[in-house]
């Protein structure tokens, strides 16, 4: 029941007189009055009704962050759906194993994904590069973004992520002809417009329109406001908000009025289904410490020496610690980063941010404190220290492409002397996938862009190289190279090489050799 309360409000007119005159205007304000709980439930007893609505040609988003937090009941009953077929799916990966969308992918109902990362999915490389399926690289900040923007009614939105790279360009092609990469492009990549603002190149995208959004969920209550579990909340509460109808499993499905306004991260108002959650959890990666010591402890000086004498990775990280100070909000690539918080001084305290939704990531967990919904950027089992924050992809992202970060390290296949970084694919060979490289690279006057790496390739060729022959990642992005042999500062500005340290027992002339573009040396270039 709705009651109606006026306001009266004074408001002087003037006269020529001295006298004012008060004019009194009402306003009605609606007041709810005993208004009654929501007696509609949007929950179905059978999953497989609750897919029913799906039909061939549909753009299906499937939420989840490798196997954290993906709607396993939902893909699976879609799968029973064997008349449904040409379905784009969107998601930031397309599962592992026999678990996520592969599933829609063996069974030939899948026509085409827009993903930003396949990583160890063979399957569905081996698919695109034959020509069997069709795959859109969207690097994973703009995906979200992308995905956001039609949530909230944009059109597009303009990213300096990928700017000067093949997703500016559509140099990436979307499906190769039956018969692979030999037989030629079938659907080419997507060109996009790029302008210039305040100095700085921005790609415009086109928002992402779901027709089904297939979400997981901790909880649900029975009008469809949702919570999401630690790094379960990745691209899940985004997908809700976008899609014409809204599939929600939920691990628990309670009354309404059981969860406090204050918890909720989706309002009931995007969802429209809630089934049961009913496939178990899955890890892509376990990761264990041996055991709480060797999580807690860090190691000593000695002990940090002796890894990177032993071992050129840890030689690299030992090296790239230098450049983080205490205190720093710092992002971590997978491979070599991941070793450098082992060499970091002992009084240097940082704060780890993972792409998926951490701010505060700790150690690898004791197997009893193995959690299916608390993993790192690399999908691998992880701990959150004490003051850490949960949060969505999108969330996430916000903060990388807004140079909130201070500093972001990664691996790279290539680096040019002006600072390209090339390090997502190798054209006809290898997929990895896009990733977030790609947004953490995009604000390097404000983050600091760290690449940690081997100084050659397997087969001795220079990965340090004038100009990048590889798809690039980031263009004039990378303000300091470390390797195996050497430390380079990046003028990105000049597109010159300064060289600051060499490493022990390697020789000036041996570096350049294995340098393949010119670099000056520094009058107190130091030994690491």
């Amino acid at each position: 029941m709705l009651a109606c309360r006026a306001r009266a409000v004074a408001m002087p007119r003037a006269c020529s007189s001295s006298r004012i005159t008060i004019a009194a205007r009402i306003r009605y304000y609606s007041v709810v009055v005993n208004a009654p709980i929501p007696r509609k439930t949007k929950v179905w007893d059978s999953v497989d009704e609750a897919v029913k609505d799906v039909k061939s040609g549909d753009i299906i988003l499937s939420g989840g962050f490798g196997l954290c937090g993906i709607p396993e009941t939902l893909i699976s009953a879609l799968t029973r759906r064997t008349d449904v077929q040409g379905l784009t799916a969107v998601s930031n990966n397309a599962g592992a194993g026999d678990h996520g969308l592969i599933k829609l992918i063996r069974s030939k109902q899948l026509d085409k994904v827009m993903i930003s990362y396949l990583g160890g999915n063979k399957y569905l490389e081996s698919a695109y590069l034959n020509g069997d399926v069709g795959i859109e690289l969207v690097p994973q900040g703009t995906l979200v973004a992308r995905l956001h923007a039609h949530a909230s009614g944009e059109p597009c939105i303009f990213t300096p992520t990928g700017a000067n790279t093949a997703v500016e360009t559509g140099g990436i092609p979307i499906r190769y002809k039956p018969g692979g990469m030999s037989a030629g492009v079938l659907i080419p990549g997507n060109p996009k417009e790029a302008r210039i603002f305040n100095g700085r190149r921005f790609v415009m995208e086109p928002a992402i329109a779901g027709d089904v959004a297939l979400v997981h969920a901790w909880k649900a209550d029975e009008v469809g406001n949702l919570v999401f579990r630690y790094t379960a909340n990745n691209y899940n509460g985004v997908m809700a908000r976008n899609a014409k109808l809204t599939i929600v499993e939920a691990e628990e499905i309670v009354p309404v009025g059981s969860l406090s306004p204050n918890a909720v991260h989706v309002p009931g108002v995007y969802v429209d289904r809630i089934v049961q959650a009913a496939e178990p959890k899955s890890i892509e990666v376990e990761k264990y410490a041996p055991n709480h010591d060797a999580q807690t402890g860090k190691a000593s000086p000695s002990e940090s020496s002796d890894k990177a004498s032993k071992d050129w990775r840890h030689r690299i990280a030992k090296r790239a610690a230098r450049e983080i100070g205490d205190g720093f909000y710092v992002n971590l690539g997978v491979g070599i980063p991941t070793l450098i918080p082992e060499h970091l001084d002992p009084a240097v305290k940082v704060w780890l941010e993972s792409e998926n939704g951490i701010l505060g990531m700790g150690p690898y967990p004791t197997q009893d404190q193995v959690d299916a919904d608390i993993i790192n950027a690399g999908k691998e089992t992880t701990t959150l220290l004490p003051g850490a924050s949960t949060f969505d992809s999108a969330e996430s992202f916000n903060m990388i492409r807004g140079g909130h970060m201070d500093v972001t390290c990664l691996g790279a296949m290539q680096v040019s002397q002006a600072g390209d970084i090339a390090n997502f694919m190798i054209p006809g060979k290898l997929v990895k996938g896009i990733g977030g490289a790609m947004d953490l690279v995009s604000n390097p006057d404000k983050t600091k862009v760290i690449v940690t790496m081997q100084h050659v390739a397997k087969d001795g060729t220079p990965k340090i190289v004038k100009e990048c022959a590889l798809p690039l990642t980031g263009a004039r992005a990378v303000s300091l190279i470390v390797t195996d042999m050497a430390v380079f500062k990046v003028d990105r500005a000049a597109g010159e090489l300064l060289l600051t340290d060499i490493a022990e027992g390697v020789t000036l002339e041996e570096l350049r050799v294995k340098t393949a573009c010119d670099f000056s040396v520094s009058s107190s270039l130091a030994t690491f």
